[in-house]
């Protein structure tokens, strides 16, 4: 049974939308048990309100054992500072979830919450990974191919990079394009201003001679923005000031394609004829952008399995990243990242 330590008092809408999220995964997950960890009388009060088939759902799962709520006293909040959330607030959620993955408690950490914080007690609770410069955060994406989902990273953790910190975001994103996403040899591909080596800003064209010497890792060269999407490419490395541009800039085009389509649709009775007729295309297309089934974005170079979701994921995005913590744990992402970077780093001294 693989154990999820879940941030209840982490996102924009805890702890309600965390708990019901909290009892479809102890529920609907095979062999997963879920360590809700959080304020005890919120989450209890939210349990309480819980729907009369959803109730008797969570009391079966608590029964069973594959629900467990872990008392922590104080909360991160969304806007607060990350160091200070972390180290003055010792029994925050955060913290304190991050502590059971250290203890060998949980088998992975999940939470909605401030991704500073997440990121800054993973680091001080989990440590980095031997040779790990930098932890990276790693964001699944839709791609034009359904099932050839995007990886991009960093996607915010680390603003200002160093050429060696992408070679490593390049390894760790192909060991969990390979385990995870199951991509038998991922494409990765350097984000930059144009596809020649030339191109791009000093980080990116210092990083690509890098990159070419890295073995075994399918390096493609430079991609552009218009050839995230294209369903060639696996992995997207960049910094995670690039990231958080390329991964906000979807999230609100794929909001404004919804907008758009509605409003057109609806632009006469023989656009609303053919809508219906396209309802199962639109069904799927919506689905296929639904930033939600892609689960939470993994903290890479921590040893642990550590999801971060968005802040204002609902019960449905819990789910999901859930899910995602159970693909990282069982995988054993951690383990290959390791062994990736030390064989990468033995290749060095060899060279």
């Amino acid at each position: 049974m693989t154990r999820i330590a879940l941030d209840a008092m982490g996102g924009d809408h805890a702890p309600g939308e965390i708990v019901v999220g909290a009892v479809e995964a102890a529920v609907g997950i095979p062999a997963v048990k879920v360590l809700l960890v959080g304020q005890l009388a919120p989450i209890q009060a939210e349990l309480d309100k819980l729907p009369k088939d959803l109730k008797k759902s969570a009391q079966l799962a608590i029964e069973r054992g594959s629900l467990e709520i872990v008392h922590a006293p104080d909360v991160a909040e969304m806007d607060e500072s990350p160091v200070d959330a972390v180290r003055k607030k010792k029994d925050c959620s955060i913290n304190v979830a991050m502590r059971l993955v250290k203890e060998g408690r949980a088998d992975a950490f999940v939470s909605a919450g401030n991704s500073g914080a997440v990121a800054t007690s993973a680091i001080l609770t989990l440590g980095r990974i031997p040779g790990v410069k930098r932890p990276a955060i790693a964001t699944v994406m839709p791609n034009r191919t359904p099932k050839r989902p995007l990886l991009v990273l960093d996607a915010g953790a680390n603003m200002d990079c160093h050429p060696e910190w992408l070679v490593q975001f390049a390894i760790m994103g192909n060991a969990y394009s390979k385990a995870v996403l199951k991509r038998t040899t991922p494409a990765v591909g350097l984000i930059s201003i144009g596809t020649e080596d030339c191109k791009g800003n000093e980080m990116t064209k210092q990083t690509f001679p890098l990159l070419k010497e890295v073995k075994d890792l399918n390096f493609v060269g430079n991609i552009e923005g218009k050839d995230l999407y294209k369903g060639q490419i696996d992995v997207a490395v960049c910094d995670g000031f690039v990231g958080n541009v390329v991964l906000k800039t979807t999230e609100s085009i794929a909001k404004a394609i919804g907008y758009w389509l509605k409003r057109e649709c609806f632009r006469g009775p023989w656009r609303v004829l053919g809508a219906i007729l396209l309802k199962g295309a639109f069904r799927a297309l919506k689905k296929q952008l639904d930033p939600e089934i892609y689960g939470g974005a993994p903290l890479l170079g921590v040893p642990g399995a550590v999801i971060i979701g968005h802040g204002s994921s609902s019960h449905k995005a819990i789910y999901y990243a859930v899910k995602a913590g159970v693909a990282a744990a069982t995988n054993d992402v951690s383990g290959l990242i390791e062994k990736a970077i030390a064989t990468h780093a033995e290749d060095q001294k060899q060279q």
